[in-house]
């Protein structure tokens, strides 16, 4: 279990999230139209996963721009933005913002992608959201970089995932 910060007050997450160096395990999530993806559907290319409680907050809203951005540009690289929001919700900020270069993926018919990672929160209002972390996976399929930010209202290290890749 990880400790972790909604606004100061202490919070906690299921587990803790995988290590950097290890295989990342797979997943099932639904995208924006409807349709399942695991890991597999993303073979041979880097991974970013930037993984959030809700897109219609701003520090998330912030990091999937940033996202969006930057590395959605990176050769070879996928940038799937993660969390609990239903595929129509993150659908409609997408089109709204003009998102076009990262892959959204929902994770709210069973929450086993934030149970798997270990960063599912336990407790709080935000209890069974994801907490905010963002993952590299290369495409050998290991992880080889990971950020659990303490405060879910931070923003992410960007360069040091950017760099990552």
């Amino acid at each position: 279990m990880t400790k972790i910060t909604l606004g100061g007050t202490p919070i906690s997450t299921i587990g803790n999230i995988p290590k950097n160096g290890t295989k990342a395990p797979d997943f099932q999530l639904t995208a924006t139209d409807l349709s399942k993806k695991s890991l597999s559907d993303f073979d041979g290319f880097t991974l970013l996963l930037n993984i959030f409680p809700s897109v219609d907050t701003g520090t998330c809203a912030a990091s999937v721009r940033s996202f969006n951005t930057s590395a959605a540009s990176m050769e070879n690289t996928k940038v799937l933005c993660i969390s609990r929001d239903l595929p129509f919700a993150q659908q409609r900020f997408c089109g709204a913002e003009g998102i076009e270069n990262v892959i959204m993926l929902s994770d709210f018919a069973d929450g086993n992608f934030g149970k798997n990672y270990g960063l599912e929160i336990t407790d709080s209002a935000f209890k069974n959201l994801h907490s905010r972390t963002v993952i590299v996976i290369n495409s050998d399929g290991n992880i080889s970089y990971s950020e659990q930010v303490s405060e879910i209202g931070n923003e992410p290290n960007y360069d040091n995932a950017l760099a990552a890749i």
